[in-house]
C-alpha cells in the first residue's frame, strides 16, 4: 500500500514537473525576445543618429555619448557633439518613448474596451490637445507662462475630463466611453478649426498645423526625461495589471468572476493612459496609428497575455518610432516632413496587411 501511495505520488508530480519547466522555457524564451529587442532598439537609436543632412558616422555617435556619460574623454569636433547630444539623440529617444507608450496605451484600451480599432486618441486626448495648443499658439492664453506643450497638456485633460462626465451621466460602460470620446473628439475638433480659422494667419496656421501633425523638432533633454519617466512609471503601473487586462479581453463579468474590481481598474487604467498620452502629445503633436497598428502587430508574435504583449508591443513601438522619425527627416531634407503624417503613410498598409493576414487565419 505504501508503494501504491509513493507511486500515485509520483505520477502526480510528473506533469507538474513538465509544467514548470514548460513555464520556465516560456519565461526564458520571453526574456530573450525583451533583450533582443532593447539591443534591437539601441542599435536603432545610434543607426538613426547618424541619418540627416550632416555627415554623422557610428564612431562618432560612440565617442560623443561615452564622453558625456564620462566613460571616456575623446577629442570631438564641437559640431558633430552639438548635433549628436543636442538635437539628433533627444529627438531619437523621445521618438523612441513616444512609439513605446502610444503602442501600451493602445494595448489597454483595446483590452478594456474589447475593441480591435480602439487606439489612444479615442478618448478624445489628442483632439484637446490640439485645442490647447491653438488656443496657446494663437489666440494667445497664458502663452507666456505656459507654452504650447502646457497648453496642449491641459487641453488633453480638460477633454478627457469631459469624456468621464458624459460617460458617467450616460450610465457608464465601455460602450459609452467611447461614444463619449467620440462626441468629444468631434467637439475639440470644431473648436480647433474654428479658432485656426477666425483668427490665424498664415504663417501662424502653417505653424500650428505642423505641430497638429506631429512634429519631434526642438525637443530637447527635458522632454526626453519627462516622456522616459511617464512611460516607465505607465508600464509599470499596466503590468501591475496584465492578469486584470487578461480578464478584461473576455468581458467585464469574467473580469468580476475572477475577483478584480472592475470599476476601480478601468479607471486607474484608463486615467493612466489618458495621462501618458496627454504628456506625448503635448511634447510630440497628434502621433496617429502607433497605438492602432502596433498592438496588433506584437499580438502576431507574443500571443494574447498581457504580460508578454506589454513589453513587446513597448519595445516594437519604440523601433518603430525612432525608424519612422529617421525616414521623415532624411527622405524629405532639408524640410522634415510631420512625423504623424509618416506614421500613418506606414502605418495604413501595415494595417491592412495584418487585416489581410487575420483573414486568411480566419
Amino acid at each position: 500500500m505504501g508503494r501504491a501511495r509513493g507511486r500515485a505520488l509520483t505520477s502526480t508530480e510528473v506533469p507538474t514537473r513538465a509544467q514548470r519547466a514548460t513555464r520556465g522555457r516560456r519565461a526564458l524564451t520571453a526574456g530573450l525576445l525583451v533583450l533582443a529587442g532593447v539591443l534591437l532598439l539601441l542599435v536603432s537609436v545610434g543607426v538613426a543618429i547618424t541619418l540627416g543632412p550632416a555627415d554623422v558616422l557610428l564612431v562618432n555617435v560612440r565617442d560623443v555619448v561615452t564622453n558625456h556619460l564620462g566613460l571616456t574623454d575623446i577629442p570631438v569636433k564641437v559640431s558633430k557633439n552639438a548635433i549628436v547630444w543636442e538635437e539628433r539623440l533627444p529627438r531619437a529617444l523621445v521618438a523612441a518613448a513616444c512609439g513605446a507608450g502610444l503602442g501600451l496605451c493602445g494595448v489597454i484600451m483595446q483590452s478594456l474596451l474589447r475593441n480591435p480599432l480602439a487606439d489612444p486618441f479615442i478618448l478624445g486626448v489628442s483632439s484637446g490637445a490640439s485645442t490647447g495648443a491653438v488656443a496657446i499658439g494663437i489666440l494667445g492664453f497664458g502663452g507666456a507662462s505656459i507654452g504650447l506643450s502646457g497648453g496642449a497638456f491641459i487641453g488633453a485633460l480638460f477633454a478627457f475630463g469631459l469624456v468621464l462626465l458624459l460617460a458617467r451621466l450616460s450610465g457608464g460602460g465601455t460602450d459609452r466611453v467611447v461614444l463619449a470620446g467620440v462626441a468629444s473628439t468631434q467637439l475639440f475638433s470644431a473648436l480647433t478649426s474654428l479658432i485656426i480659422f477666425a483668427f490665424a494667419d498664415s504663417d501662424e496656421t502653417r505653424g500650428v498645423m505642423f505641430w497638429l501633425l506631429g512634429s519631434l523638432e526642438g525637443v530637447r533633454w527635458d522632454d526626453v526625461a519627462l516622456c522616459a519617466i511617464v512611460v516607465a512609471v505607465g508600464s509599470v503601473l499596466c503590468l501591475r495589471y496584465a492578469h486584470a487586462l487578461d480578464a478584461f479581453a473576455f468581458g467585464e463579468d469574467v473580469a468580476a468572476s475572477l475577483g478584480i474590481h472592475v470599476v476601480r481598474t478601468r479607471a486607474i487604467l484608463l486615467i493612466a493612459t489618458a495621462l501618458i498620452t496627454a504628456t506625448l502629445v503635448s511634447v510630440a503633436g497628434a502621433i496617429g496609428f502607433v497605438g492602432l497598428v502596433l498592438p496588433h502587430a506584437a499580438r502576431l508574435l507574443v500571443g494574447q497575455r498581457h504580460a508578454r504583449l506589454i513589453p513587446a508591443t513597448a519595445i516594437i513601438g519604440a523601433v518603430f518610432m525612432v525608424w519612422v522619425d529617421a525616414g521623415s527627416r532624411v527622405v524629405f531634407s532639408p524640410t522634415p516632413l510631420p512625423v504623424g503624417v509618416g506614421t500613418a503613410l506606414v502605418g495604413v498598409p501595415v494595417f491592412i496587411a495584418l487585416l489581410a493576414r487575420r483573414r486568411r487565419r480566419a
